[in-house]
């Protein structure tokens, strides 16, 4: 059995803290008898054999779904579509978990003489993924039999023709997807479920969904009704998508779900000591953290960018369920919360994330600094179940380089939106009001996102959107060895040490307050009481 999570409390004899500091890493001293460290469990064992897994997921389904091969025939348009590249994080070690699911369900759609197949990587208003990347997630042999022909394709979300609205929910939320997808027999989904908001009605609902759809729930009043995306019975997020994958149930849309379990074994071998607890470090740990140290310290950001993203994860399937989707859901989610949960008591005045090299939207990218906020306050933040750590009117404390800079391939409405929106305001409800509507419609962004390798003009917004639960719940947020100019301009406070941003809190929290540091990655989910 691996160790489960752990919460440590600190005091004089505890070793400094490991510190994510994006394409780097620091040691930081807590102070004692006030702070506490929140560790993930350790990896969960690995499938024996996920090929057979595979296989067995698709014989016996879950819910009141048939088995796959019974709903597979000849003259069928069957349509496989895919999670992208926004997971998992850092991209896993071939073979991919999709690309062996993909590869079981095309032999059984091969034996049953299913000959009209496409396969759609579901985007939503993400990038266009390059041929690498697809290849990563595919394989070799799906992508050369597919591509060429014109039938791997990735989603569109602007493309008129290939759209198709269904309806609206019961609140009046426009359903609009995929028309490829929507007029097939069958749609077989493929999730990686890297946290718990993956999957479900998810997939469908947002992954094959147009800026028409997705805009009832990626706007300030769903995020800051979602008090944690994790959460599931305290998601408006989660309500919104799971009503509209409902109406494409009833519209007769049929999708046979397939969702996949990681472990959290994040780093290769050589990387290890990133995985440990502190006082467990071996000498050859603590060598391999001053020898890297020193040298990232001498390596240009731009080359250390390029090392990092280049760090294949040594994640391992520990799970799959196919069938029914609110079914094959429901198991995921308790598979997602046997590795993830870490029981915390009570919150605290001031939480420390350090934040890594990577997040969903920066895969070979740069963390500019509207994903830095981002991932502090809304992945990172969220990452609970019942309260956040830190209490209404606390401090977060954000460990990152917050360059200012961008990938202007990659993020061109973000560059707009920091240098044109932000320089104006930082409030979400402002800013939906008075800029959304704008970058969503421009042609330019529009053109950039369908051609060439562009998140959506409206991107960023939703990016923003997504830290409106934390920027209400928070007194103050202070970002430690950042750009100075860089993180004024998201609103926050810069500091250049930890015992500084510590000092700073005070002024919001009080003198002497009580810390988490939230030691993540691996990634967990503190289930606080």
């Amino acid at each position: 059995m691996p160790r489960p999570g752990f919460v440590l409390e600190v005091d004089r004899s505890t070793p400094p803290i490991l510190t994510w500091h994006g394409e780097g890493f620091r040691l930081e001293r807590l102070p004692a008898e006030r702070s506490r460290v929140i560790y993930a469990p350790e990896p969960v064992a690995a499938l024996d054999d996920p090929d057979q897994a595979v296989q067995d997921a698709l014989l016996h389904p879950l819910g009141d779904s048939p088995p796959l091969p019974d709903l597979l025939r000849p003259g069928m348009r069957l349509t496989i579509a895919f999670d992208d590249i926004s997971l998992p994080l850092p991209p896993m070690q071939k073979p991919d978990n999709r690309q062996r699911v993909i590869e079981a369900v095309l032999e059984m759609a091969a034996a049953a003489g299913v000959d009209d197949v496409v396969l759609i990587c579901a985007l939503a208003l993400h990038r266009r993924m390059t041929e690498a990347e697809l290849r990563h997630a595919v394989g070799d042999r799906v992508y050369d039999s597919f591509a060429p022909h014109g039938l791997l394709l990735q989603h569109d979300a602007e493309d008129p023709d290939g759209l198709v609205h269904l309806g609206q929910t019961d609140k009046g939320e426009d359903v609009e997807i995929n028309k490829r997808a929507a007029e097939s027999d069958l749609i077989v989904y493929v999730n990686i479920n890297l946290v718990a908001m993956d999957g479900g009605h998810k997939s469908v609902a947002t992954g094959l969904a147009s800026y028409r759809s997705l805009r009832h729930h990626h706007n300030v009043k769903t995020m800051r009704h979602s008090r944690s995306f994790m959460d599931q019975e305290h998601s408006e997020l989660h309500s919104s998508n799971w009503r509209m994958g409902r109406l494409i149930a009833a519209a007769g849309v049929k999708v046979f779900q397939i969702e996949t379990t990681l472990n959290n074994d994040t780093f290769p071998k050589q990387m290890a000591f990133l995985q440990k607890r502190e006082w467990e470090w071996s000498g050859r740990d603590r060598a391999t953290y001053l020898a890297t140290s020193k040298s990232l310290s001498r390596t240009p950001p731009k080359l250390a960018r390029s090392i990092f993203q280049s760090i294949k994860a040594p994640h391992a399937m520990t799970g799959v369920y196919a069938g029914e989707v609110e079914a094959v859901h429901a198991a995921t989610t308790a598979a997602v919360y046997e590795q993830q949960l870490v029981s915390v008591e009570g919150q605290t005045d001031v939480a420390i994330f350090g934040l890594p090299h990577v997040c969903p939207y920066n895969v070979n990218s740069i963390m500019n600094p509207i994903l830095v906020m981002c991932m502090g306050l809304g992945y990172l933040f969220n990452l609970y179940r019942g309260k956040p750590i830190v209490r209404q009117g606390g401090v977060a404390i954000l460990s990152h380089p917050t360059p200012w800079a961008f990938h202007p391939v990659h993020h061109p409405s973000y560059i707009d939106f920091f240098e044109e929106v932000l320089s104006e305001t930082t409030d979400p409800i402002e800013i939906e009001k008075t800029y959304e509507e704008r970058f969503a419609t421009d042609e330019w962004y529009r053109h950039l996102y369908r051609t060439s390798h562009a998140y959506h003009g409206v991107h960023p917004f939703y990016m923003w959107y997504w830290g409106a639960h934390a920027l209400e719940h928070l007194g103050d947020v202070i970002i430690v060895g950042g750009d100075p100019a860089a993180v004024r301009r998201l609103g926050f406070s810069p500091a250049t040490t930890l015992t500084d941003a510590l000092e700073m809190a005070s002024d919001t929290v009080g003198r002497h307050p009580t810390i988490s540091h939230f030691h993540c990655p691996p990634i967990m989910l503190a289930d606080v009481s």
